[in-house]
């Protein structure tokens, strides 16, 4: 298997490691677009050579060329415009350097195989995922017996063949013999048929055991194929599942496909057998012969058995999703397109452009017709597509990228008295082909989607979400449509996994214990791992403070994906701490330590920050009133770290935040992300030489009076004019504060 198709079967957390490896310099994009042109050229011996180099950096934009008029047939003018920007930007750093460019591919590709030895060893030693290496290697060694025995009857068909031809032959030649003038003298015709006998004996053992092993082999079928498709498969669509709602990355689908390719070429290679053997028959035969009784049955089996295995093996790669939310599948707007991709699991040359796939919407929705409401929709765009050999695996797949759903509105189409919001409204997209095989009767194949949610706004996506999180979680059951008349609870074990898979598949950081313990009490009272959570708390019911669970947990998702991601990243924010635990963290703290953390009552997603204040009365803990998405717009939430004021009761401005939990100095901890590094400001400071026309701003956050209420003053002075005036402050700052506010 090629290394980039093994590495995106990786967990999330080698991922990580591997897009690390990238940057706009050189992007991930050529990376994936070219994956197997990059990994069929030795690269350390380019990076070696300033000529290969230069040879390589023009065949490189040649391929970018032709990936760019491949998109073009496919009127996809988005990945045009990537194609175009991307050569540019290689063309502007590596022209003149393309031994440089040779050099960061080579080194890429030598740190993925290190990140794949590394996930592999963990493997070895005993992953989650390795609990099924036993079973797997168990599976392997079957298909490797049934290769075997396939081959040994090849084999044995070929001397019965053998055997059948000399015993043919000798008995013609007796015939003849008698019937000349003269005859065979009895002795050496005595001899002649104890030959013909001793022949015909071994030929009825041949035939014996020959219909034994093909009974045998379509035996070792039938018990892999009860393997894969009542075990291996419904764990791998179990898997992809859990990935679609930000699990761990769902692999072996390549090693699944080679399963299924290996037992129909077995099935196969029988099928031509037992026509050989019906040649052989059609020759010779005699009174019970095993052969002759037992071929009808043996075709009808293996004809069965490969019918089976082909109808199993059409599955959904990759579930409906919309390019625009690609981090959150199976919702899908109306009027938006959305993309969907089919794979055969069978691998056959012959297969190749035969299946002619058709998509339909809620098809044959039974238990539709007893439920009120739901609506109906039609799916535009090209609703049909040949599967085709992709080159990047020979896997047998039909990407559909052009869909559209329109609701139809007609009379009586939605109405107020359905017992189901629109988010909890599950539909489905179906898929149905047929293959036809001479003398043979048709197969057809069906397969669906995992139920998805279709919304006619944007604002209804993180409810819609909800629900998909919800199914995906307590049901494996694709048809089960009317899941939300009578949804199941689940238990904080079963959810807390769940929402911490919300944070690590957009960030890099899921959720420790101590955060998931918060909102489990948040929820329950008590995270207790058999609590049970009904889906009315988790999402349709308010908590204490008026805002529901899941609205509150998603707008903090959506804060820290558009505002905060690198500092959460980085373990900056403790983020889910109740204000009884953040007392109990800074309680022993010195003067101003602080720690950030979310609101807990602000629906649309806020941050605040807490610090420990000396005061006459001993250490005194404030936090100042939340910032929420469209104050963190105007600046960034680091720099409000960096400038935030409190004014004191001299009527001076003070910095009240010193150290970020437990003990790192704030600049050392926020540095980095400051849009004005401090090392930056004091080197202006200090360069007299060139003095600019203009003194430099910062915004800066200012708190009058008692920190929990927080009234902001942006005042555009820099760091150092700021110290300057700070002596200058007039008597009645109070007054003049009151002004601003």
């Amino acid at each position: 298997m090629a290394q980039w198709s093994m590495l995106q079967q990786l967990e999330s957390k080698y991922l990580e490691q591997v897009d690390q490896l990238y940057d706009d310099t050189f992007p991930m994009e050529i990376r994936q677009y070219l994956s197997q042109w990059i990994e069929s050229h030795d690269w350390e011996s380019v990076a070696q050579s300033d000529s290969l180099a230069t040879v390589r950096f023009h065949d490189l934009l040649v391929q970018l060329d032709d990936q760019y008029s491949r998109f073009a047939l496919e009127n996809n003018f988005l990945l045009q415009h990537n194609i175009r920007k991307i050569k540019r930007n290689l063309q502007e750093h590596f022209q003149e350097y393309p031994l440089h460019m040779a050099m960061l591919i080579c080194n890429a590709l030598s740190e993925e195989k290190k990140i794949l030895n590394r996930a592999l060893q963990q493997e070895k030693v005993g992953s989650p995922q390795n609990n099924m290496g036993g079973k797997h290697k168990e599976l392997d060694n079957k298909v490797n017996k049934l290769r075997k025995m396939v081959q040994d009857a090849e084999i044995d068909i070929k001397a019965l063949e053998d055997l059948q031809d000399e015993h043919d032959f000798k008995k013609k030649t007796l015939q003849s013999q008698d019937q000349e003038p003269n005859g065979v003298k009895s002795q050496e015709k005595k001899q002649e048929e104890m030959k013909i006998k001793d022949l015909f004996i071994r030929l009825r053992i041949k035939r014996e055991e020959v219909a034994g092993k093909t009974a045998d082999a379509l035996t070792m079928v039938d018990h892999i194929q009860f393997s894969l498709i009542s075990e291996e498969l419904p764990e791998w669509k179990r898997r992809q599942q859990v990935a679609c709602i930000g699990g761990p990355i769902n692999a072996c689908l390549d090693q699944l496909q080679s399963w299924f390719t290996s037992v129909a070429e077995s099935l196969k290679q029988v099928r031509q057998q037992l026509r050989k053997l019906q040649e052989l028959v059609q020759k010779f035969s005699y009174d019970n012969d095993p052969v002759a009784i037992g071929i009808g049955p043996l075709e009808e089996r293996s004809i069965m058995l490969l019918k089976n295995l082909i109808v199993s093996a059409l599955i959904v790669e990759r579930q409906p999703c919309m390019p625009t939310h690609p981090q959150r599948p199976l919702v899908i707007k109306t009027g938006v397109q959305f993309t969907v991709k089919l794979r055969l699991l069978v691998r056959l040359p012959e297969l190749n452009c035969q299946l002619k796939v058709k998509v339909t919407f809620d098809k044959d929705v039974v238990e539709r017709s007893t439920v009120k409401g739901f609506r109906k929709f039609n799916i535009l765009g090209t609703n049909t597509k040949v599967m085709n050999m992709e080159e990047s695996n020979g896997s047998l797949a039909a990407e559909f990228r052009h869909l559209q759903l329109r609701e139809l509105r007609t009379t009586g189409n939605r109405s107020n008295e359905g017992p189901l919001i629109v988010a909890e409204e599950l539909h489905t997209v179906c898929f149905e082909t047929q293959l036809n095989q001479p003398g043979q009767n048709p197969i057809e194949l069906t397969t669906t989607s995992l139920p998805i949610v279709v919304i006619s706004n944007v604002a209804q996506m993180s409810s819609a979400w909800a629900s998909i999180l919800w199914y995906n979680m307590l049901s494996s059951e694709p048809k089960n449509l009317s899941f939300f008349l009578d949804p199941p609870s689940a238990t904080w074990a079963q959810l807390s996994e769940f929402l911490s898979w919300q944070f690590s598949s957009i960030t890099k950081r899921g959720l420790n214990t101590e955060q998931l313990s918060m909102l489990g009490d948040k929820l329950l009272g008590r995270a207790d791992p058999e609590g049970v959570v009904p889906w009315t708390k988790f999402c349709k019911v308010a908590g204490d403070k008026g805002v529901l669970f899941w609205t509150w947990l998603d707008s903090i998702l959506d804060l820290i994906k558009r505002h905060l991601l690198s500092l959460w990243n980085d373990g900056c924010i403790m983020g889910f701490v109740s204000k009884e635990r953040e007392k109990q963290l800074l309680n022993d703290k010195c003067p101003g330590t602080f720690l950030l953390r979310f609101s807990e009552s602000s629906k649309d997603g806020a941050i605040t920050f807490t610090w420990v204040e000396q005061t006459i009365d001993g250490p005194k803990v404030r936090a100042v009133e939340p910032y929420t998405r469209r104050e963190l717009m105007a600046i960034s939430f680091p720099d409000i770290l960096r400038n935030y004021k409190v004014m004191a009761k001299d009527n001076l401005p003070v910095d009240p935040l010193s150290f970020l939990y437990p003990d790192t100095p704030k600049d050392n901890a926020l540095g980095r992300y400051y849009s004005r590094p401090p090392e930056e400001e004091e080197s202006e400071a200090m360069d007299v030489e060139n003095p600019k026309p203009y003194l430099s701003r910062d915004m800066i956050s200012v708190t009058v009076g008692e920190p929990r209420l927080r009234d902001t003053v942006s005042l555009p002075m820099s760091p150092d004019e700021y110290r300057e005036i700070a002596n200058l402050v007039p008597p009645d700052i109070d007054s003049l504060m009151s002004d601003f506010s």
